[in-house]
């Protein structure tokens, strides 16, 4: 009979456990800084590309229309930097990335769909139905979707997932180049 050899290795779950708990910690060490810069933090996750840490913080304005510019993005990256090498929650070498949502990001709380007001989003519904249209407003916990055939009304509970549609125009277009 073969003999299996066992290693001392944590559980998946642990590892994800251990990550989220980093993560965590990691965002309260480095909310002040960031809500310093006028920006939100949306999230921080650890994981790992071979044997190095990952660390990806997303970072987002706190409301209305717009984005980050490169700007104050390379800025609170570099203090985001200098306070993790401080508080020292990362052991070891890691690898820092932070970002924002992206254009196309997919809209889960209530503070994601009134950032995209005025923008084209596609809805699918708890009961399978699906919609796209610009979103006029939200007021609440419901918006409302101007489509084709009118506008829809939809309670924030009742959306299975939303996403925002990149659209560019001929005017975008030519004003970028």
């Amino acid at each position: 009979m073969a003999k299996s050899s066992q290693r001392n290795r944590k559980p998946h779950t642990d590892k994800r456990r251990d990550n989220d708990a980093l993560s965590s910690s990691i965002a309260v060490a480095i909310e002040p800084i960031v809500t310093g810069e006028n920006l939100y933090l949306e999230s921080v996750k650890v994981g790992r590309a071979g044997n190095r840490a990952v660390v990806k913080i997303v970072v987002d304005l706190p409301d209305g229309p717009g984005g980050v510019d490169s700007d104050s993005l390379g800025a609170v990256s570099r203090l985001i930097s200098a306070r993790l090498d401080d508080v020292d929650l990362v052991e070891g070498a890691y690898t820092l990335e932070v970002s924002t949502p992206g254009a196309d990001r997919v809209l889960t709380t209530p503070r994601h769909f009134s950032r995209s007001v005025g923008r084209l989003i596609s809805i699918r519904g708890a009961d399978g139905t699906a919609k796209i249209g610009r979103l006029e407003s939200v007021e609440g916990d419901t918006l409302y979707l101007k489509g084709d055939e009118g506008t829809y009304t939809w309670a924030l509970s009742d959306i299975e997932s939303a996403r925002v549609h990149v659209e560019l125009s001929n005017s975008q277009a030519d004003s970028e180049d």
